[in-house]
């Protein structure tokens, strides 16, 4: 499934916006369910992709949004209670991001690569959030009384799918469903029209510039004027009517002249990286080559960090470490870049020795650095491949101390799984793959991880091996299980 698609397009087929409470009101818990549902699809995608360092760049977004959000009260208490408010990045060249009922919102790597600034990143999301803070995917819904939450999942993700590939599409959207959603799209424009104002309040609200959201329009218009090959699902999702163009370019001359943001070089390291993790093919090396040898003293200074950022990774992830390294070294020379730009590429220097078993290096380059999830991340691979165990465990304290904080990464929980297996407590490695699962919604898997933990705490309770620590861990596997066990049966009620 290639996620291509953004299903908040979609309207009820009546003339004005429904309120929430029309008819069958769609509930917080029932909306956060349906949006699970499709996200537990997105999570098995090879698409799906967990980049630290990318992540922090959208999470912050995501978060300082949803903060101005809370401010303007669009989200209320019960609502940012109920809600996941979780972000994923979809490996797909296509420029695009969707949100999905309950809180959930996907960005493609093509949207991050294609826009100009992150204010025009922020815009994006700043419309899509509206979508999820004014529950347009309840008022859709709140018309289907007939529609069972299974039955709405498989829509979502059957329009999710139709971007790129219409025809595997359609055995995803059930019954007659197909048409009857496919109707629906000629009333998008009020939703639409209300993510746009709201949005814009959002952007503005979070300190973000606002001629990100009118730069993107400007841009989706100009896409609109050539034939669509698919690397704009957005302008299928969200049609551009001539009436909102007129409203944001209105809001335009209200801005003042010199409104402009400064250059922004942690954009262009962010686009750099998300264009070449787009597209990790051999053949696409030599492009980032050339482009590396086609810098001249009359490149601007913003394009020459995107180049060398690219360049280096892409030489990295294809075992080239010397071209890399030089690239990187070039970059360091660049004396506009700021403090944030540097952290970016110490994290690229520590990935490149990474890559090349240079883990000590690595070590000593990312521990001096502020605290991120990419720091905290990349810091546990590098001390997991000194295979020393004093430094293992160090690095197993810390990310303890971060899953403390982040109960809910899935990515941490993973690491953590391998980084117990090699220090030989298979408990704890069990009970942490389970909760990886569990938090990527894979309640199945992470039940059975579980069961399996039970067992293995009963064996090694038999042979006199499960000391306190081991006691303690058994305890919460077991309280782990009845809750997941839970939460699968009231699952099952609803299909």
């Amino acid at each position: 499934m290639t996620l291509c698609f953004s299903i908040y397009a979609q309207a009820p087929s009546s003339g004005r916006l429904p309120k929430i409470g029309d008819g069958n009101e769609l509930g917080l818990i029932q909306e956060r369910r349906i949006g699970e549902m499709v996200v537990r699809s997105i999570y098995r995608d090879p698409d799906y992709l967990d980049d630290p360092v990318l992540m922090d760049y959208v999470q912050d977004f995501w978060t300082q949004l949803r903060q101005a959000a809370r401010v303007r009260g669009e989200i209320t208490t019960e609502i940012d209670e109920r809600f996941a408010w979780e972000v994923m990045l979809i490996r797909d060249k296509s420029i695009n991001a969707f949100a999905l009922p309950g809180g959930f919102m996907g960005v493609n790597l093509g949207l991050i690569a294609s826009v100009s600034t992150g204010d025009e990143l922020a815009s994006v999301m700043a419309h899509e959030l509206s979508h999820v803070t004014q529950r347009h995917i309840a008022r859709m819904f709140s018309q289907q009384e007939r529609n069972s939450p299974l039955l709405m999942g498989a829509i979502l993700l059957g329009l999710l799918a139709m971007g790129r590939a219409p025809e595997a599409a359609s055995a995803l959207i059930v019954g007659g469903q197909a048409v009857g959603v496919q109707t629906q799209l000629n009333f998008s424009r009020d939703m639409e029209r209300e993510a746009d104002r709201v949005g814009y309040g959002v952007l503005t609200q979070a300190g973000y510039e606002p001629r990100g959201f009118v730069g993107m329009f400007e841009k989706l218009q100009a896409a609109a004027r050539f034939n669509d090959r698919g690397n704009y699902p957005y302008l299928r999702s969200h049609p551009l009517t001539t009436e909102r163009i007129s409203d944001m370019q209105a809001r335009l001359q209200l801005l003042p002249e010199h409104s402009l943001s400064a250059p922004a070089y942690i954009h262009a390291m962010m686009a750099a990286r998300a264009k070449v993790l787009a597209n990790t093919q051999f053949d696409a090396l030599k492009n980032f080559q050339e482009e590396v040898i086609a810098l001249n003293a009359q490149t601007t200074v913003i394009k020459r960090v995107s180049t060398l950022y690219a360049g280096a990774l892409a030489e990295s992830l294809h075992n080239n470490a010397t071209a890399a390294q030089r690239h990187i070294e070039a970059l360091r020379q660049i004396k506009e870049l700021d403090n944030q730009s540097k952290y970016v590429l110490q994290l690229l220097d520590a990935e490149v020795k990474i890559k090349s078993a240079q883990f000590t290096q690595a070590v000593a380059l990312i521990q001096p650095l502020s605290d991120s999830r990419a720091k905290q991340l990349m810091l546990a691979q590098a001390r997991l491949g000194t295979q020393q165990k004093h430094i293992i465990k160090e690095s197993v304290d810390d990310v303890v101390m971060w899953l403390a904080n982040h109960p809910r990464d899935a990515g941490a929980w993973s690491w953590l799984s391998q980084a117990t297996k090699l220090q030989g407590d298979e408990l704890r490695s069990v009970r942490s793959d389970a909760e990886s699962r569990a938090f990527q919604y894979d309640e199945i898997g992470a039940i059975d991880r579980l069961k399996a933990a039970q067992d293995l705490s009963r064996k090694m309770s038999r042979e006199g091996k499960l000391d306190r620590s081991g006691q303690i861990e058994s305890a919460i596997i077991d309280s782990r299980l009845r809750e997941l066990e839970v939460a699968r049966k009231e699952l099952l009620l609803q299909k």
